[in-house]
């Protein structure tokens, strides 16, 4: 399958359990929601994929565990925009973060120029929360998480790159990054364990959030990683924008504008322009 097509389910997915955990925020705050998401996920990823049964090098496992522990803070942080800007400018100020990392290791002219393409695209959806009505305070706080969330992005595809290339141990890499970020962040929301494990229900929600936001998508950004190179990718995830407006809007009645439309054709042309670059 193409990578621009993994990215379409890997975008819908993702933004779709990131609607579901946006009603969770009220029950037990958006940070917890994401821990949580990275809690549930590395139980379904170790069950599955039972990294344990793999000789692993202290290397790798160093590699591993930083790169989950980037992981769980740019889904703690970016739950935190979210909670304060809506979902589809929220992941359009983010993407700076894969824009950088393309900036950085791009060489080729297409890819330079899908960058440019890309970034005229996000400015002009991140334009809009300077013209919002939300209040200021909110502002402040939702630009602030979302720019430590684009700085671990960018963070997250180094080191995934990395991880995925590690003698074919992507998943179970992922696996046992996303156990390290899950104990790193325990001692700050652990203790919400006496209020979710007897909610059965709020559990269910909560497992619905970890596949959808965090197995699915991060599985499928390992299998595209060993496939193309750190720029294609981060330019590939322009993509994502776009998915967030469209389940932002359907989901939550966060419709677009026409600057955000005009937005979202830019990157989609920053997208084209990648497929044919390689």
């Amino acid at each position: 399958m193409p990578a621009p097509a993994l990215f379409v389910v890997s975008g819908l997915t993702l933004y779709l359990g990131a609607a579901v955990a946006v009603g969770l925020f009220e029950t037990l705050g958006a940070p917890t929601v994401s821990w949580w998401r990275i809690v549930l996920a590395a139980v379904v990823l170790l069950a599955w994929r039972r990294p344990w049964r793999r000789a692993w090098t202290r290397r790798q496992l160093a590699w591993a565990s930083l790169f989950g522990v980037v992981l769980a803070a740019m889904n703690i942080v970016f739950y935190v925009g979210i909670d304060h800007l809506p979902l589809g400018v929220a992941v359009a100020i983010e993407f700076c973060g894969p824009v950088a990392v393309a900036a950085v290791t791009g060489r080729g002219w297409r890819e330079r120029g899908a960058i440019v393409v890309a970034a005229a695209g996000v400015v002009l959806l991140a334009g809009i929360t300077l013209e919002s009505d939300l209040e200021r305070a909110d502002v402040v706080i939702g630009l602030a998480a979302i720019f430590v969330a684009a700085a671990c992005w960018a963070g997250y595809i180094v080191l995934g790159k990395r991880v995925a290339g590690a003698a074919g141990s992507g998943i179970d890499g992922l696996a046992v990054g996303m156990l390290a970020g899950a104990v790193v962040f325990a001692p700050f929301f652990g203790g919400s364990v006496t209020t979710v494990v007897p909610d059965v229900g709020l559990l269910a929600f909560l497992l619905v959030v970890a596949v959808c936001s965090s197995v699915v998508p991060y599985v499928l950004d390992q299998v595209v990683l060993r496939r193309v190179g750190t720029a294609t990718f981060s330019v590939l995830l322009a993509l994502l924008p776009a998915t967030a407006v469209v389940v932002g809007a359907v989901v939550l009645g966060q419709v677009p504008s026409w600057p955000e439309l005009v937005g979202l054709a830019l990157i989609s042309g920053a997208i084209a322009m990648t497929a044919t670059a390689r």
